[in-house]
């Protein structure tokens, strides 16, 4: 019975039929093609579909090489994204611990080169910008070294580089050359480190020397004049010769600062915080300050430490005055807002090595040796004290010699002195 509709012929069966026996794929296999819109038939552009009858073009078959197909590979298996192990999709992958120990360790290795070779910069930078003009060779007839270092610490009224404004304002005024404002000596030592002010109004003989600039020697004629004439004389080599032949004390080594340098140094620091017991005014000095807790900049500095005038004791007030701003100048630079900040270390180092002139002996482990023990005897580690007066003569402070005779051979000897200044 012929169960096809009628009009199916055996072909119609044929090609949509159940199959056939022959080898070759059923013709009905091969599925007519849907007839696509004519182009345009839709407002496409499209080309048109092929007409009915044409064949499916033959599909690429997806077999590996040992002829199983591959084309569904990974869906079943849930690994759509990279099935291969340490791909994206591998959740079971090793991965290995970071090597903190190695990390730390060439991160201590980056920080102590970079601190090595910042601190080897830093020392280049610095010993370049001292100043060695002061030839100590040239001092003759010198006494013995003693035990520990002895600084001569020299504070210039050079108007040197200062403008007409500047001199005005600091009120330097516009004396020729220059002179010394104020004089130390500091002694570092195994058993104690010592400053002593020198009046620069003392009473000294001037001793034989030989000129710094001609070479000649001048002979010794018993002149007697104010410490600092001999500055202004022949500068700090006759200083020097002049400090050592009236005390008996060997000077190693030399430096000094002047005006613009002390103002440039506290204010590269911030200013200086200092607690005045008294006020005063000095219209020479420019001075006027009240009592109290205050912070000086550079320029108010300058006033206090050289004023003189405005203190019935004068020069000896006046040296008391520097010994304690210096303390509180030597604490403000060596706090750690100041050490372990560059913008405000390098500036500060930088101010004050363009203003300091040395000996051309001078290292800077000398200058830091000054420095630290200038700080620990302000800080009260130390002794600090004026030299020894007896009285005055023409105007001149008189040194008392039995005391500044016992001064210089504890010093030489490196022992802690025992004088007093009173």
């Amino acid at each position: 019975m012929n169960d096809w509709p009628e009009a199916w012929s055996d072909d119609n069966r044929n090609r949509y039929g159940r199959g056939s026996a022959s080898a070759q794929p059923d013709g009905a296999r091969a599925m007519r093609q849907v007839r696509r819109p004519a182009s345009g038939a839709y407002g496409g552009s499209g080309p048109s579909a092929p007409p009915y009858g044409g064949r499916v073009p033959q599909q690429p078959r997806y077999v590996d090489g040992d002829g199983h197909d591959d084309y569904d590979s990974g869906y079943n298996t849930g690994h759509v994204y990279g099935g291969g192990p340490g791909g994206p999709g591998d959740q079971g992958g090793y991965r290995p611990r970071p090597n903190w120990r190695r990390r730390i360790k060439w991160t201590a290795i980056t920080l102590v080169t970079v601190l090595v070779v910042t601190s080897v910069a830093t020392y280049f930078w610095a010993d370049s910008k001292l100043h060695r003009d002061v030839d100590l060779s040239k001092v003759i007839d010198r006494p013995s070294a003693g035990d520990g270092t002895n600084y001569l610490i020299v504070g210039s009224d050079s108007r040197a580089g200062l403008s007409s404004a500047q001199k005005k304002q600091l009120h330097t005024g516009s004396a020729e050359g220059k002179r010394t404002d104020s004089m130390m000596i500091l002694h570092v030592g195994s058993n104690g480190d010592t400053l002593i002010s020198l009046p620069r109004d003392s009473n000294v003989t001037i001793p034989s020397y030989k000129g710094s600039t001609s070479g000649k020697t001048y002979p010794a004629t018993g002149r007697q004049t104010k410490l600092n004439a001999a500055y202004a004389e022949d500068g700090p080599t006759l200083l020097v010769r002049t400090v050592e032949a009236n005390m008996g004390l060997h000077i190693d080594h030399y430096v000094e600062i002047g005006f613009a340098g002390f103002a440039n140094i506290v204010d590269a620091v911030g200013g200086v915080t200092i607690d005045i017991d008294k006020g005063f005014k000095d219209k020479y000095s420019g001075a006027d300050f009240k009592s109290g807790k205050q912070t000086l900049n550079g320029d108010e500095a300058l006033a206090f430490v050289r004023t003189r005038h405005a203190f019935a004791a004068s020069d000896l007030q006046r040296t008391k005055n520097q010994q304690k701003f210096l303390s509180a100048l030597a604490h403000q630079v060596a706090t750690p807002s100041t050490v372990l900040n560059p913008f405000k270390l390098y500036p500060t180092m930088g101010a004050g090595l363009d203003s300091l002139t040395v000996d051309k002996d001078m290292s800077l482990w000398d200058l830091a040796s000054m420095f630290w023990a200038m700080k620990g005897v302000s800080g009260g580690d130390g002794t600090s004290m004026n030299m020894p007066i007896s009285g005055s003569t023409g105007g001149n402070l008189v040194w008392d010699k039995a005391k500044v005779k016992t001064m210089v051979d504890e010093l030489n000897n490196d022992q802690k002195v025992t004088v007093s200044s009173e």
